[in-house]
């Protein structure tokens, strides 16, 4: 009778169990996602701007609760939200893809990254275009500043496509709706931005890192899904650029500024190198320090009992460390070190205030001149112009400024030597230049960048 009873209760143990309902599965965005509706959209947008095809097939959808409506990240990687695939039409739904392809085509990341460091590094006159205290709030600008630069482009596309009915949405982001003047870069609509726009009905825009360089929350990281890596993304480039070239579709006065080397940011990096040596010359010279050397002209009037001291203030010391691997061309360098020369000749640097360094893999020579033509350039293999900095810092009495003159193509010291580094980069827009700049490591936050393209 026990024994009955026992498997009679294990029965019933048995059957409460399979009775019970199992626990709620955590809901799957990529299961909820309209796959169908999104995947249409995109081949409409690639119909209406072929130019763009390659490059919106290349992002990878992530669909995920956490992106409000569409973003992208710097790995090329687009994530879309259920409910705004479900509540959006196929029309513009193409017109997202468009728009969040423009940011990683446009390459944003790269280029907010650029100013951000710009503004923090700002020492010229006026003030930076974006406050470095405010990440977020610069973040939002940014963005709000590349969906004008994309998006006037887009209506403008649109305007000339045979077939289609696409239009920006309403409450898009435009020049007109922000109430400023149209631009051709978003780093020039930047500074026409109030601060008052950056709330209310704009407080929620976000892209994502593909756009203003910040880590959105809703983001993976390098290794949580297929990315695109910056040899593949300069690839994808040249291929947008050729289709753009070969006049496939109606292409906008934006995009054939870009595709002519034309959505730079241009700078006048002597303008930038003199402010920085005339800022550390008025420095130094407002450091000056007492010296017996030369005897005060008091001295005279104390009968010659006491010598008093002169005050001395000494200028600057400037180092130029020149790249003579074999990528640097000739004409290249003989135009910087012209400009060096003339420059340092402008601020009273001369003799052995301006130090010069050959290096590729090694430092070869150390000069000290007034003119260009004084320079012997030696060199022609790797390149590592750490140790041409290391060598240039470590000099006694030490530099005040380095300059260093390269194609960018040289791993960086990983700490600032302890003065002030300026790296002039080489290199001409050109059809192959995105594969080059890709491959460029990155100057650290510490070495003010300028750019000196023809």
């Amino acid at each position: 009778m026990d024994r009955l009873t026992a498997r009679r209760d294990a029965a019933a143990d048995t059957a409460d169990t399979a009775a019970e309902p199992e626990p709620d599965r955590a809901p799957d965005p990529a299961a909820e996602i309209d796959m169908a509706k999104l995947l249409a959209a995109r081949r409409i947008a690639a119909s209406a701007c072929p130019y763009l095809a390659t490059a919106l097939h290349a992002l990878a959808i992530v669909p995920t609760y956490g992106v409000p409506t569409m973003a992208v990240d710097a790995y090329w990687r687009c994530y879309a939200s259920p409910a705004f695939v479900a509540q959006t039409t196929v029309q513009d739904l193409a017109v997202v893809w468009l728009h969040e392809v423009s940011h990683v085509v446009r390459d944003h990341h790269r280029r907010a990254r650029i100013l951000m460091e710009r503004s923090r590094n700002h020492t010229g006159p006026g003030t930076p275009a974006l406050d470095v205290e405010r990440p977020l709030q610069e973040q939002m600008r940014l963005n709000l500043a590349m969906d004008c630069e994309i998006n006037d482009d887009l209506v403008e596309s649109f305007a000339g496509v045979a077939g289609h009915t696409l239009r920006l949405p309403v409450l898009a982001v435009t020049p007109g709706r922000l109430r400023v003047r149209t631009c051709a870069l978003f780093e020039e609509y930047v500074r026409s931005i109030p601060p008052i726009v950056l709330s209310g009905d704009f407080a929620w825009h976000d892209c994502g890192s593909g756009a203003h360089a910040g880590q959105a929350p809703w983001e993976l990281d390098a290794e949580g899904a297929p990315v695109i890596g910056p040899y593949e993304a300069a690839a994808i480039r040249i291929r947008v650029r050729d289709a753009l070239r070969g006049g496939r579709g109606t292409v906008p006065k934006g995009w054939r500024r870009w595709a002519e080397g034309g959505m730079e940011p241009t700078q006048d990096w002597r303008a930038v190198l003199a402010g920085a040596l005339r800022g550390v010359l008025a420095t130094t010279r407002g450091a000056g320090d007492y010296t017996y050397r030369r005897p005060s002209r008091r001295t005279a009037s104390l009968g010659g009992s006491i010598v008093l001291p002169s005050l001395r203030r000494p200028l600057p010391r400037l180092a130029v460390v020149i790249d003579t691997s074999g990528s640097v061309s000739d004409t290249d360098l003989g135009d910087a070190l012209g400009e060096v020369a003339g420059i340092c000749r402008s601020v009273g640097l001369h003799g052995d205030k301006v130090s010069v360094y050959s290096c590729d893999a090694a430092v070869h020579t150390v000069e000290q001149i007034c003119r260009a033509q004084e320079i012997s350039l030696v060199g022609g293999g790797g390149t590592d112009l750490r140790k041409g900095i290391a060598r240039a810092a470590s000099a006694h009495p030490g530099p005040d400024v380095v300059v260093v003159l390269t194609d960018g193509m040289t791993p960086w010291p990983a700490a600032s030597p302890g003065c002030r580094v300026i790296a002039g980069i080489f290199g001409s827009v050109s059809r192959y230049s995105e594969r080059y700049e890709a491959a460029r490591p990155m100057p650290p936050s510490w070495i003010e960048t300028v750019h000196l393209r023809r």
